[in-house]
């Protein structure tokens, strides 16, 4: 019988993963891809979209073309990690009704797993915010994006957009609209100061580049309700035709509902293979894992965590399942890039563990260096099975390979990586 690997969740972890584990086995396994769109988005350039700009559709059906993955077009509706099911709906785009069988649009579907990778990411999070969810716009997936860009097209000359949230998606998501809307008065509403993690020189081309686009910085602000016309701080009112929320990520809510051990903040809790403890027949990667970095620091919701973890995760379930040894990649940070517009662009250089290093890449250069990167990691996507050996293993009875003993073995030795 075949070996059943689920990945559920096709973003830059659950593709790559698919597409890895594909390359490393042989045809005793059975690697299902859920997704809950046909195609790969490029999560990393929503505030791109937002302006109008057109993306490069990148159907899986082309992707895992040949590579033996079933796709399977469908929302997770539950996953049970006792009886290793997952509950899945055909019904794409809308919510399953509150009794589904009374529903003959919603066909909803058990599939058994023997390994599990779980991917389902985050998506963006009101913090409790009053009026966020009714009249904010995000920018954490394609129909977000697309919403923000019909709104955005609709807005006339001199019209007010407030950008909330000081981090990454925040400084790309102001930069990106007052470049493509110089017409607009675009604001920055940070509860910190501008870019305050950077290095100084970081931090004085950001300042540069904002000044330079008009943007309008309001720093040390929290924002305690969105209004149709209006931000609310503490103390005073920012008008605002178009609000984008950008404050963070919260994981995938089915997460709460299973037995997996998981973090407050729902983040499933994993060992340096990306190994649920609680469960060691599932694997988390990408936002939805708690994986624990250098100077044991939780690593951050990133496409830069994402695409490491799903290589970590896929070598190890290979390495399981065909009793071979496990390879030992460490894991750590090295930069984070940050477009600013089409034309500029911020890499500010880090240590393993996230920090800002003196030295950063500014301008035309960057922006060019950042593009590169969106390119390589969508590249990675499309091309799963390129760039790892051709090779591929036989799998073996768990109990006669030896493959879940000598993992757990290099985890208790720290052996095995924790962070990239």
């Amino acid at each position: 019988m075949q070996h059943r690997i689920i990945v559920i969740g096709a973003g830059y972890a659950g593709a790559i993963a698919a597409g890895r584990l594909s390359r490393r086995l042989r045809q005793d396994v059975a690697i299902t891809l859920v997704n809950a769109e046909p195609d790969f988005v490029e999560r990393v350039r929503m505030h791109q979209l937002a302006v109008g700009q057109e993306l490069k559709a990148r159907p899986f059906s082309e992707m895992f073309a040949g590579t033996g993955v079933r796709l399977r077009v469908a929302k997770v509706t539950g996953v049970d990690v006792d009886r290793r099911t997952v509950t899945i709906s055909d019904l794409y785009g809308a919510e399953p009704a509150a009794h589904p069988a009374e529903d003959p649009a919603y066909n909803a579907e058990e599939l058994t797993y023997d390994t599990l990778v779980y991917a389902l990411g985050s998506t963006w999070t009101t913090h409790g915010v009053p009026g966020v969810a009714e009249h904010a716009h995000d920018i954490a997936g394609r129909p977000g994006a697309l919403r923000l860009r019909e709104r955005l097209a609709a807005l006339g000359p001199g019209e007010p957009v407030v950008v909330v949230g000081g981090g990454l998606t925040g400084l790309e998501a102001a930069t990106e609209i007052a470049e493509a809307r110089p017409d607009l008065d675009v604001t920055l509403a940070a509860r910190g100061g501008l870019g305050d993690w950077l290095s100084p020189k970081g931090g004085r081309h950001l300042r540069k580049v904002f000044d330079r686009l008009g943007v309008t910085v309001r720093e040390h602000t929290a924002v305690t309700a969105v209004e149709a016309d209006r931000v609310t701080t503490a103390d005073s009112a920012i008008p605002s035709a178009a609000t984008v929320w950008t404050t963070g990520f919260a994981v995938h809510p089915i997460v709460r509902a299973t037995a997996l051990e998981a973090d407050d903040a729902g983040r499933i809790v994993v060992d340096g293979s990306m190994r649920a403890l609680s469960h060691p027949d599932v694997y988390a990667i990408g936002d939805a894992a708690l994986v624990m970095g250098p100077g044991d620091k939780p690593l951050r919701m990133a496409c830069a965590t994402g695409g490491p973890t799903a290589w970590q995760a896929a070598g190890a379930i290979a390495a399981r399942l065909t009793g071979s040894k496990p390879m030992n990649t460490p894991l750590r940070y090295y930069n984070q890039c940050i477009s600013l517009g089409r034309k500029e662009g911020l890499i500010q250089y880090v240590t393993a563990d996230d920090r800002a290093r003196p030295a950063a890449l500014t301008g035309r250069t960057a922006a060019l260096y950042k593009e590169l990167v969106c390119k390589g990691a969508a590249w990675a996507v499309a091309n799963p099975t390129l760039g790892i050996p051709t090779k591929r293993r036989r799998v073996l009875p768990l109990q006669e390979s030896g493959g879940d003993a000598q993992q757990r073995r290099h985890a208790d030795r720290g052996t095995m990586p924790t962070a990239r």
